[in-house]
């Protein structure tokens, strides 16, 4: 067996069956090995690096299982390194192939094409974990300790360098089977001292991030036991679904942190909280992380609880019910909060239209994909989620260009759901050329384009800071809906919320294409009072 084939014989051992690629000399004997397997492994090519591996990430994220991407060294590694670092911030399982110049050749400055000086250390600061291939026999063992590294502690992406000459290659190789993943050890201890601190607790708060996603039922049952409001932000929309009262946004979470004593924060950075809103003495931090370094990061807690969330939270469910004092229900009381928010968040009516819109016609388990827009930071407070791995949004590195290829990568994982893509005319044209792909592949994503003819948060900054001295903030724009037709996908302009919702069920309804549905706007009114707040802690 050739190293090529070792490879694709192990990603199918690990369950893979797709791999998002752009070819290239230096991996040809891969993509060979590709063909021999084409009755068991798609392979989806695309116009650029970027769209690769940002399909890549759509589909971690869609799945919560590991998916490949495949690319040339040197600048095809440096074109998918955007998608590779998000999905670092992200902790989503992304495998990285990439080719190598001659073996013999590495770090010898030959000259040779795509040679780059360090690649395995470039690599190695996008990654969790990351290796080289060096021979047929080493292929099958180091696709497993890459996998195992994806969802050992704190998932995340890995890579793995294979030179030119080594794809090709054969070997006698022995079989490997997946490493087993296991759960750290749960610190009973800690369990019982976090226990202790929710059971007493007079004004609990809960903070769930992307690290809660496959913990939606504990996150759901300790909430109302404790009558623990439950903030998410982006990455944790849907754990609480929307319509339960306990479920807050953003702002409210801010109020509500204000009067806490006791936070539990599950699979979350905290970012926001700790360096925006500050703490103080009377409040006791408890959380729940995979990494065991990134709880005292900011500020040490009351309580760390180092494993995934949903082991982590079903001990602690055995425990907190003893310790629970009686509780009366805050239902009424979160009502209110989310009617005076709701009567503040009115200003934000252009943006609050489109999106529910966008929300009548989305089924429940239909997959929004967010993007850097004005429409987009409004989702983030306002667009109604009641389900896990619904809302996908690109966490701290909230990359323009995001969104597109990402959804095309959600839709083809998951062709039994309808996906939304939002996007502007500034971050669609990062990877439009992906129109290409969705129609080779037929992959039947709608995407939604606002456009406002300019990079709009920046010049809004440029207005507002700056004395409106407008610089590389304004855009000249194809015709959009001509664009999209020209790939032969489906496309309409509309001027409206309802005209929205009408185009939005035609697209819904009949799955077979891609569809681009363009939509004029001027400037929207700024959500940031909603999102950067100040602190109201220590």
């Amino acid at each position: 067996m050739t190293t090529g084939e070792a490879v694709v014989h192990a990603l199918l051992t690990h369950g893979l069956d797709t791999i998002y690629v752009l070819p290239g000399i230096h991996n040809d004997d891969f993509f060979d090995a590709l063909a021999r397997n084409a009755a068991r492994i798609r392979v989806v090519h695309t116009r650029h690096e970027q769209g690769a591996a940002y399909m890549a990430l759509g589909a971690a994220l869609a799945t919560a299982k590991p998916q490949a991407y495949c690319v040339v060294p040197g600048p095809g590694l440096l074109n998918s390194a955007a998608a590779l670092l998000t999905a670092y911030g992200m902790n989503a399982p992304v495998l990285a192939l990439i080719g190598q110049i001659p073996a013999h050749a590495i770090g010898r400055g030959l000259a040779h094409l795509h040679e780059i000086r360090d690649q395995a250390g470039i690599i190695a600061r996008l990654v969790d974990w990351s290796a080289r291939i060096g021979a047929p026999q080493e292929a099958p063992r180091l696709v497993a300790e890459a996998m195992h590294a994806m969802f050992t502690g704190r998932p995340g992406p890995a890579a793995l360098e294979c030179a030119i000459d080594v794809w090709g290659r054969s070997g006698t190789l022995a079989p490997q089977a997946p490493l087993p993943v296991a759960d750290p050890p749960i610190d009973d201890d800690a369990i019982k001292a976090a226990a202790r601190r929710l059971g007493v607790a007079k004004r609990p708060l809960i903070i769930a991030g992307g690290g809660a996603q496959d913990a939606s039922a504990e996150v759901t049952r300790l909430a109302h036991l404790l009558q623990a409001p439950v903030l998410s932000y982006r990455r944790g929309r849907g754990v609480l679904a929307d319509r339960d009262p306990l479920s807050v946004n953003l702002p409210i979470g801010r109020d509500l942190w204000a009067e806490a004593d006791v936070v539990l924060a599950v699979g979350t950075h905290l970012h926001m909280p700790l360096l925006h809103w500050g703490i103080d003495g009377d409040l006791a931090i408890i959380r729940i992380d995979a990494d065991p370094q990134e709880p005292a990061r900011f500020a040490r807690p009351a309580v760390a609880l180092i494993g995934s969330a949903k082991p982590v939270l079903r001990r602690l469910l055995d425990v907190v019910p003893a310790q629970n004092q009686r509780r009366p229900s805050r239902t009424e009381e979160m009502r209110e909060r989310h009617a005076r928010m709701n009567g503040r968040l009115t200003k934000l009516a252009p943006q609050l239209a489109f999106l529910a819109a966008i929300r009548a016609e989305l089924p429940e388990d239909g997959i929004f994909v967010d993007e850097v827009t004005q429409v987009g930071f409004v989702s983030r407070l306002a667009f109604p989620v009641y389900r896990p791995r619904t809302y996908l949004s690109p966490g701290y590195q909230d990359n323009l260009g995001f969104g597109f290829a990402t959804a095309l990568g959600v839709q083809n994982a998951r062709r039994d759901l309808p996906v939304v893509s939002i996007t502007g005319d500034g971050g669609f044209l990062f990877t439009a050329s992906e129109l290409a792909t969705a129609m080779r592949h037929r992959i039947p994503l709608t995407t939604v384009l606002f456009n406002d003819g300019a990079f709009g948060n920046v010049q809004r900054i440029q207005e507002e800071r700056f004395g409106n001295r407008l610089i590389a903030s304004d855009l000249a724009n194809p015709d959009f809906v001509a664009f999209a037709k020209s790939f032969g996908a489906e496309a309409f302009r509309v001027k409206s919320p309802r005209q929205l919702q009408t185009a939005l069920r035609r697209a819904l309804a009949h799955r077979d294409t891609p569809t681009l549905i363009e939509v004029p706007v001027g400037p929207m009114p700024s959500p940031w009072e909603f999102i950067l707040m100040g602190r109201v802690r220590g």
